[in-house]
């Protein structure tokens, strides 16, 4: 996709309000950066944006409204609240999920499940008719959860035969090693979402035996390489904290007859600083 460059100037000049705007260290900036896909660059009142046109609209829009608002100091929530209410608003996901779409029906032992809102319809429509789907949004969207209802739709339907949890079990170098107990015991804490979710769809006992049968397995990411996936349902999730090596590592395990659900946050990314997100880096691909 080709790169455009916009200027955007505030107005009117209200200094505090463009400090309150920027945060410590230009901090708001590199937030709306990192959830937009677009780089910042500012002098004075004038902000130079830079990367696809619909980005940059959709960031000149952030820019405005947290300028208005910007009387006080903005904090971190005050950011992520903006760009969520801005990724409701989002009218083309809108139209491309229309009251006509029928959603699609999970089937559960507990329950049968659809998407609620245009976001989550789409977002199911993709994974059942794609290999490989990217899931990106804030906290409470339910990216997790509905994946992980799709991969027991998949098991109960018997499309794949297994269903592979991968999440970054740390947020600098995998260092498992440190951890105490067996493989399980040193992962369970990062896992602990898809565990709950899987409860939630499934139930305890049911869950559990397919843990002693390895029909749900998890596969740290750090152990992940060398591997060829097939017939399997694998959910990599919080990959926000992966880095490009290992996105690509992840991307070329999956096998024939496997779907790949890859779900992260792109604000909050806990890698070190200076450490490029995979999950950021594959969707420019």
């Amino acid at each position: 996709m080709k790169s455009q460059t916009v200027d955007l100037e505030l107005s009117p000049l209200d200094n505090r309000a463009l400090a309150n705007l920027c945060g410590a260290l230009d901090s708001n900036l590199r937030q709306v950066e990192s959830a937009l896909d677009v780089t910042i660059a500012r002098r004075g009142a004038t902000f130079t944006l830079r990367g696809a046109s619909s980005q940059i609209e959709r960031a000149t829009t952030a820019l405005e409204r947290f300028y208005a608002q910007a009387k006080e100091p903005l904090t971190v929530d005050d950011i992520q609240l903006g760009l969520i209410e801005l990724s409701r608003q989002d009218a083309g996901v809108a139209e491309e999920a229309t009251q006509d779409d029928a959603p699609l029906q999970l089937r559960t032992r507990r329950a049968d499940l659809h998407g609620r809102t245009p976001n989550q319809i789409l977002y199911l429509k993709h994974i059942q008719e794609h290999d490989i789907t990217f899931g990106t949004g804030p906290a409470g969207t339910g990216k997790t959860y509905l994946a992980v209802a799709c991969a027991v739709d998949a098991l109960e339907r018997d499309t794949v035969k297994r269903i592979v949890l991968v999440r970054p079990a740390v947020e600098a170098g995998e260092r498992l090693g440190f951890l105490p107990g067996d493989l399980a015991q040193k992962v369970d804490p990062y896992l602990r979402p898809l565990y709950d979710a899987l409860y939630d769809l499934m139930g305890f006992d049911k869950t559990a035996k397919l843990f002693e049968r390895n029909t749900i397995e998890i596969a740290p990411l750090a152990y992940m390489r060398g591997r060829t996936l097939n017939h399997s349902f694998i959910i990599l999730d919080e990959a926000q904290n992966t880095t490009p090596e290992q996105m690509k590592m992840f991307l070329t395990r999956i096998g024939f007859g496997t779907k790949a659900v890859i779900t992260g946050d792109v604000t909050q990314i806990d890698l070190a600083r200076g450490q490029k997100s995979g999950l950021i880096e594959a969707r420019r691909v």
